[in-house]
Order: structure tokens, then C-alpha cells, then sequence
């Protein structure tokens, strides 16, 4: 059973940092003064988006972890770490600007925009052989939520908090790609 407990703590860690991106983008959009149903609307988007996209990604994994054996090992471990560089230094760039709205086509594109890295963290996690609906449970529920509190929060603060949040996502998706290339 605590194979389950710790598996599931992990997925939960991940689903937070990749949460963390579609709560920094929240925070954004939270700056237009969207009304509670659009919120709720676009954190379900969002969450939607989540659960499909590790998805895919896992589907792929399986793919390819059969078929490349441990060297698929080592491409999901690379690919975690350049994920959280990526959101990294997305969170420290200083223009963070956002001309999308997020109403019908603007909606499912700012929804895949935030769920492009939760592909390449499926991808990872079939590689590894994760359990599916645990992971994308996780995922989709996370996302949600944390795009909800960026959108509320983003109604009441400046945009201040947006690229650390991020970048706290960032370093947690390094440090498990680090993890699973140096085992200890």
C-alpha cells in the first residue's frame, strides 16, 4: 500500500506544478473581471484539457517504452527537466502579456496553450508505467482548482505572483526529472 501512497504523492506534486502554469495564466486573465460563471467554465476547460493531454501523452509512453526499452527511460527524465527549465524561465521573464480572451476559440486555446507540458509530462509517466486514471484524476482536478484560484485571485492582486508560481512548477518538474535520470 505504500507503494499506492507514494505514487500518488507524486502524481499530486506534479499535477501542483503543472497546475502552476495554468494558475500563473489565470492570474492574468483573472485582470478582465470575468464573471463566476466564466470562471467556473474556464477552469473546467482547463481541467478537461489536463485529463486529455497527460492522456495522449501516456498512451505514447507505453508506446515507446516498449518499443525503446530503457532508453525511452532516459528521454522522460530529459524531457522533465526541460519542461521545468522551460517554465522556469518563463516565470522569470518579465513581459507576461496576454491578448487572448478566454471566450469560444480564445477559450480552447489558452486551455491547450496551458496544457501543452502536461503531454510531455504523460509522455514521462507511461515511459514509467504510471497508473492512468490515478494520474489523470490528479491532473485534471489540480488544474482546475489552481486555474480557479489564479482566476478569483487574479480579480483581488496585481499580476506580481504569476511568473514565481510558475517557476515554482518549473523547479518541481526538474527535480523529478532529475530524480528518475539519478536514481539514489
Amino acid at each position: 500500500m505504500s507503494t499506492l501512497a507514494g505514487e500518488l504523492a507524486t502524481l499530486l506534486l506534479m499535477a501542483f506544478a503543472l497546475g502552476m502554469d495554468a494558475f500563473s495564466v489565470g492570474l492574468g486573465m483573472g485582470m478582465y473581471r470575468l464573471r463566476l460563471r466564466q470562471i467556473f467554465k474556464i477552469g473546467l476547460t482547463i481541467g478537461v484539457f489536463h485529463v486529455w493531454m497527460p492522456f495522449a501523452g501516456m498512451i505514447a509512453g507505453r508506446f515507446l517504452s516498449e518499443q525503446f526499452g530503457s532508453f525511452a527511460s532516459l528521454i522522460g527524465g530529459l524531457l522533465l527537466i526541460l519542461l521545468g527549465l522551460q517554465m522556469i524561465w518563463a516565470g522569470l521573464r518579465k513581459e507576461h502579456e496576454s491578448i487572448i480572451t478566454p471566450i469560444g476559440f480564445g477559450l480552447m486555446f489558452f486551455a491547450l496553450s496551458v496544457s501543452l507540458d502536461s503531454f510531455s509530462v504523460g509522455l514521462t509517466l507511461g515511459i514509467y508505467g504510471a497508473r492512468t486514471m490515478v494520474a489523470i484524476i490528479c491532473f485534471g482536478i489540480a488544474a482546475a482548482i489552481l486555474t480557479w484560484a489564479g482566476l478569483l485571485a487574479g480579480r483581488k492582486v496585481q499580476g506580481w505572483l504569476g511568473s514565481y508560481s510558475e517557476s515554482l512548477g518549473g523547479v518541481i518538474l526538474l527535480a523529478f526529472g532529475l530524480k528518475l535520470l539519478l536514481p539514489l
